[in-house]
């Protein structure tokens, strides 16, 4: 991990996105502190569906079954809140 002054590192800018891209993380500073981290993008992505699979498997669930009734967003009785649950 590289440290570079702020200062440093607006004048360098070209050069340490390069170094950035290459997979090193630098720590820049103002007055000796830390302020930032520069550090490789990453690209955010959704649920990974394979990943969950793979858990599964590796915890020996072989079949996962959902059901959501048909009635499920469907509005609740007026008095639903009153009434205590069984």
């Amino acid at each position: 991990m590289k440290t570079v002054s702020i200062r440093d590192a607006k004048n360098r800018l070209t050069e340490l996105a390069r170094e950035v891209e290459e997979g090193e993380v630098i720590v820049v500073t103002r007055n000796g502190r830390p302020v930032l981290d520069l550090v490789p993008h990453k690209k955010r992505g959704g649920l990974d569906l394979e990943a969950g699979e793979a858990y599964l498997r590796a915890k020996g669930i072989k079949r996962t079954e959902m059901y959501i009734a048909d009635d499920f967003d469907d509005p609740l009785p007026e008095d639903f809140l009153l009434n205590p649950l069984p």
